[in-house]
């Protein structure tokens, strides 16, 4: 199992895909910063201010939204292979397509968590001087720094794992795509953002990484003030949940279909 996790780690680091979502992903996540810095503390905005744990939290919290990229990402680790004919070879060379499947999901997890890392560290850099010259302190506990770190990496990894069974449920690149981002930007965005939608949207992936990291990402507060989302240990055994019902999917619909 090590040398076939190997073999997809090589396929995927071969390519320019995954340093160009790395980019992408590290773009964007600064672009949310710069708002969140620009409009800190103005009351139309509804941003604490800077010097404020409640901003270092919505601010740490700024890197789960690379979850999508990641999402992108595992759908192409897929359905690349369907779309250029090197699916046959790799099953030929790894007959049991289950044992090819998982390899793919855990090198799923492995890409998901190095991108957390990165996005961690990106966000560090620039919260914590930010944070220093506003006047404020740096605190673990105060800014969560181990649970929004720990929703972050959750979030992205299983962000791929459900890139890959969605590649695996539809096999074509392009609609993978297409309904990664609807699924990111349109479905979990509108459940999330409407107080009256939440209570369905509290169980979707995205749901269980926000009350994971116990942030409401739209006004940087505890999700239990104001805000009708699961608790943390309920949002972790959500997302463990959903692990389970991807890699199954991915596992069935590869296993039984014909690949010709």
């Amino acid at each position: 199992m090590i040398g076939l996790v190997r073999a997809e780690l090589l396929k995927l680091t071969t390519t320019r895909l995954w340093w160009v979502m790395l980019l992408v992903t590290l773009f964007l996540i600064g672009v949310n910063l710069a708002v969140f810095i620009g409009f800190a503390g103005n009351p139309q905005g509804g941003l604490p201010a800077l010097d404020t744990p409640e901003w270092g939290q919505l601010a740490l919290s700024a890197g789960s939204s690379g979850k999508i990229f990641v999402m992108i990402l595992g759908v192409v680790m897929l359905t690349s292979e369907y779309r250029y004919q090197t699916i046959t070879g790799t099953f030929l060379t790894t007959p049991q397509r289950g044992r090819v499947i998982a390899a793919k999901l855990l090198a799923g997890l492995i890409v998901g968590a190095l991108f957390a890392l990165a996005v961690l560290i990106f966000t560090a850099l620039i919260v914590i001087p930010t944070v220093l010259i506003a006047g404020g302190e740096l605190s673990l506990t105060e800014l969560r720094v181990p649970q929004i770190g720990l929703g972050t990496v959750a979030s992205l990894a299983l962000y791929a794992i459900l890139g890959i069974a969605l590649g695996a449920l539809v096999r074509n690149q392009i609609a993978g795509i297409v309904g990664a981002v609807a699924w990111a930007y349109v479905i979990e965005s509108v459940f999330l953002a409407i107080p009256a939608l939440q209570v369905v949207g509290k169980w979707f992936p995205g749901g269980a990484a926000q009350a994971l990291m116990n942030i409401d990402v739209n006004t940087g507060m505890n999700t239990g003030m104001g805000t009708d989302m699961l608790p943390p240990w309920g949002g972790a055994i959500v997302l463990v949940g959903y692990a389970v019902v991807f890699a199954v999917v991915a596992s069935a619909t590869t296993v039984r279909r014909d690949i010709t």
